[in-house]
């Protein structure tokens, strides 16, 4: 019973690993006004640097930069807040090299409550007020309503390929399974009741020994 609650523990917890790193890393979309971009100093920690990616390209790496951030808000008047890094050809795999251009475009699309103008944001990436932690806004759209239809294509196309690799793997593990592992475990289970009937045979020619010893034969 222990180990299987191990084992459920155990495939729980990388499933919520595996969601949590699809769930950071694929693409999503917010609708909102823009009330800001502008570019502050941020100093990094041990607890956020993996949040954050990387400065522009050419540029090197340091503990503190100057990092370009969008400042929104949402239909219903919350307040949302963007960084907007170039992540260039590392992880995740967004290509963006062009935060300066996204930069421009959002002071560009500025807008008052009384007038908005709505943009979709695309981004990847969480917002966390206690670590210091700002989704990444990767482009920029202007739609013409506050709740626009919006049709996650890339993820639809990620998770249907997804699971076509899943299908691909369980298939070959099935046939792996019945070609290969099936049948060492069908030698096994013969080669121990064999062993099993000749530990009985020896353990009955040993009782018949020691009862004609003692006389009982």
């Amino acid at each position: 019973m222990f180990w299987t609650y191990l084992r459920w523990t155990l495939k729980l917890i990388l499933l919520v690993l595996v969601g949590g790193l699809l769930h950071y890393v694929l693409p999503q979309h917010d609708v909102v006004r823009m009330v800001d971009a502008s570019e502050r100093r941020v100093d990094f920690t041990e607890s956020n640097r993996i949040f954050w990616a990387r400065p522009d390209s050419g540029a090197p790496m340091a503990d503190s930069r100057d990092v370009r951030f969008i400042d929104a808000a949402r239909p219903g008047g919350e307040a949302i807040v963007y960084r907007n890094e170039d992540t260039g050809w590392g992880w995740p795999f967004y290509f963006k090299f062009d935060s300066s251009d996204v930069n421009a475009r959002a002071k560009d699309l500025v807008s008052d409550a009384e007038d908005p103008t709505w943009v979709i944001v695309r981004h990847y990436g969480w917002r966390s007020n206690l670590f210091s932690i700002f989704p990444n806004a990767v482009s920029l759209k202007v739609t013409d309503s506050p709740d626009p239809q919006i049709i996650p294509w890339f993820n639809i196309a990620f998770f249907l390929v997804l699971a076509l690799i899943a299908l691909r793997i369980w298939r070959w593990w099935a046939n792996f399974h019945e070609a290969r592992i099936e049948p060492i475990v069908d030698d096994m289970v013969i080669a121990m009741h064999r062993a099993d009937d000749r530990a009985d045979a020896t353990k009955g020619r040993i009782r018949r020994w020691w009862d004609k010893m003692r006389g009982k034969a």
